[in-house]
């Protein structure tokens, strides 16, 4: 199912939903309910390992398949870009059920290669990821005290240089009495919804369960290859199977046939649908620690709003000076004092590559909007865990929509530093469009081609390359194109004083201005750096994010700090009689970015010690580049749209002939 059927069906489920007038459930999360006795199918994701970072087929290690063959499942141009790979399995259930000892395939010998490829993936501890109704499988274990959760079980274990696999694997599903709402019933389980109204059913008073939690318990057991050669898939294994998660018994070697077997357990549940993913939320390690973040939240706060205080106060404070004085006083006192006032004829001066000044602010435009929009929509839960890819589709898409903002501000910059001069326009329009998407675009095919080498799901299929550029070229472009006509067209920002011909000379400064600049990066990092390891530790350690509030609340702080800093920076420039202030003001908030790409080194070489091998280096420092380069344009357009505001409005309180 693609993408636009998707949205339309969602569409339909809302309007539909909130026609019945009783309440509503956000998109990806429709309750389904089971009857008694009906089927359950149990899907695959990819294989995941934290110490590789490359996700790959779950099929292409010797599992059993289904009988029917395998089949893709509906997925989203998001799952895609995440690496997804969501199939069919041989794992079926029947609701309220229990079975035990189910016989499900023999592998056959195992081929060199095939026993090579599995000791290598239980070495870089792979983990399979089952899927029923929308829920991962989660798997809970024991360490000095604590209960710890994970998704997914490991393939296999080794044990003193002999390889275990795990074969059998023990479910436990919960269920919840499904209570009959006054809406819509919904027939589906998120991956593809079809709704119809709520009307009088036949099965209606038979009872029906919602399932609100999976669990697996994997075992490694040694079973008797010949006893299973008559059985068929599905049918009893002919021995008792004892599932001990403590010990391991099924050695693998090569030319040998692995048999796999499964048994499930179904279990009432007091949860709740709205609560079923609190498991997966509360993962170990995972909680935030909203007592440091807040007390970091206000420290900086506080600081920043000092420095603002004081910064206005100076500023009013020389600006009532400047206006009580006559003429021929302010004559005389620009003659014998220093300061900002000494640059009046040179502060709006063009700055050197004003077109690709123009061209980060746009991008940087464009990014900040996509990212205040997709966090807001996040935060009100419409890009829940429970859908998964919608997450990147909604960034992909907002990105898209917010080109037309990207031309507009970019053109409309280019024609105030050109005083109104309309050249240009079509060239500096395009190089928005081009500019960061251009440089995303290189990073990930070189990234791409690594993937590709490594058999990876997560490379990304020559098709969604396709679609990529074409939402690119047939979208993005039109848009950015159409707005820089609106800017074209709009007035432009007139100076409030006039520039010299002749450029005055900047005095020796005592320190490198551009170290300051530099080092002003350290405070938007304060803000947000608490919140990155959580970031982090969810797009490489496999940890669900979901605090997405919390986040918008940090975005919003970090404008502001970024929008501080640069603005106290370009006053102390200009009190120095520095006048080249244009990418002072976008490098002294953009060079947050330094920051946050040390950090993340850091993060590799310290929180992700066992990452392994080339590859998974370069794809984590690639990926890391293009979150820096994003982070640089957002925080600088940020940092340069505040100070040209306030050098506007500053040099526009001042009288001059």
């Amino acid at each position: 199912m693609d993408v636009s059927h998707r949205f339309t069906i969602c569409a339909f489920t809302v309007l539909l939903i909130f026609e019945s007038g009783y309440g509503f459930y956000l998109p990806g999360s429709y309750p389904h309910k089971y009857l008694v006795g009906s089927n359950l199918g149990v899907k695959v994701n990819s294989l995941t390992s934290i110490d590789t970072e490359l996700p790959y087929s779950y099929y292409s290690l010797p599992f059993c398949q289904p009988p029917d063959g395998v089949k893709d499942s509906a997925e989203n141009l998001g799952e895609f870009l995440m690496g997804d790979r969501i199939e069919n399995s041989p794992y079926r259930f029947k609701m309220h059920t229990n079975e035990t000892e189910i016989f499900l395939c023999e592998t056959g010998p195992l081929s060199a290669d095939k026993f090579s490829l599995l000791k290598q993936r239980i070495d870089e501890m792979y983990q399979v990821n089952l899927i029923l109704d929308n829920l991962p499988a989660i798997r809970y274990t024991k360490k000095e005290g604590f209960l710890l959760r994970w998704t997914g079980y490991p393939v296999g274990i080794k044990v003193k240089d002999v390889y275990y696999v795990f074969n059998h694997l023990k479910f436990k599903v919960l269920v919840h009495r499904y209570e009959e709402p006054n809406v819509a019933r919904v027939m589906g389980t998120g991956d593809g919804s079809e709704v119809i109204p709520a009307v009088a059913k036949s099965d209606s008073d038979e009872p029906g369960y919602i399932i609100v939690g999976f669990e697996v318990i994997p075992c490694s057991f040694m079973h008797n290859v010949d006893s299973v050669k008559k059985l068929k898939m599905y049918e009893k294994y002919p021995a008792k199977i004892q599932c001990d998660p403590t010990t391991v018994a099924m050695p693998i070697n090569e030319k040998q046939s692995v048999v796999f077997t499964y048994e499930v357990e179904f279990e009432e549940s007091d949860i709740k649908w709205p609560s079923r993913w609190d498991a997966y939320l509360k993962m170990e390690g995972s909680k935030v620690h909203w007592f440091s973040i807040l007390n970091s939240l206000m420290v900086i706060t506080f600081l920043a709003g000092i420095v603002l205080v004081i910064f206005l106060r100076t500023v009013r404070r020389d600006l009532t000076r400047y206006e009580e004085l006559d003429k021929e006083a302010q004559a005389q006192m620009n003659e014998e004092l220093s300061g900002w006032k000494l640059v009046v004829g040179d502060v709006f001066r063009a700055p050197s590559n004003p077109a690709l000044l123009c061209i980060m602010v746009g991008d940087g435009v464009q990014i900040l909007g996509m990212a205040v929009v997709t966090i807001l929509f996040a935060a009100l839960g419409f890009m829940s865990p429970a859908s998964r890819g919608t997450l990147i589709t909604g960034m992909l898409f907002f990105f898209m929509i917010l080109g037309g903002a990207a031309g507009y501000v970019a053109v409309r910059l280019w024609r105030t530093i050109g005083c109104g001069d309309h050249k240009g326009w079509v060239s500096v329009s395009w190089k928005v469009a081009c500019f960061f998407p251009g440089i995303a675009f290189l990073i990930l095919t070189t990234l791409n081609f690594l993937l590709w080498g490594s058999h990876s799901t997560g490379a990304i299929p020559f098709s969604i390359f396709v679609i990529l550029l074409l939402l690119w070229f047939c979208i993005s472009v039109p848009l950015t194109l159409v707005g820089g006509y609106l800017g074209a067209k709009a007035p432009h920002i007139e100076y409030p004083v006039r520039t010299n011909q002749i450029p005055r000379e900047i005095p020796a400064q005592k320190y490198p201005s551009w170290l300051l600049v530099l080092g002003a990066g350290t405070l938007p990092f304060g803000t947000l750096f608490i919140e990155l390891f959580f970031i982090m530790s969810s797009i490489w350690m496999g940890r669900v994010y979901y605090v997405f509030g919390f986040l918008f609340i940090v975005l919003i702080l970090l404008v502001v700090v970024c929008a501080e800093v640069s603005l106290v920076l370009t006053y102390m420039h200009l009190c120095v009689e520095d006048w080249k202030w244009w990418w002072k003001s976008f490098f002294a908030s953009g060079s947050v970015a330094i920051y946050i790409f040390l950090y993340s080194v850091n993060y590799l070489v310290f929180d992700l010690k066992s990452l392994s091998g080339p590859v998974s280096a370069t794809l984590y420092l690639g990926y890391s580049l293009l979150m820096v380069v994003a982070i640089m344009l957002a925080t600088g357009t940020v940092g340069f749209l505040s100070s040209f505001w306030f050098v506007h409005y500053l040099f526009s309180s001042v009288k001059l002939d």
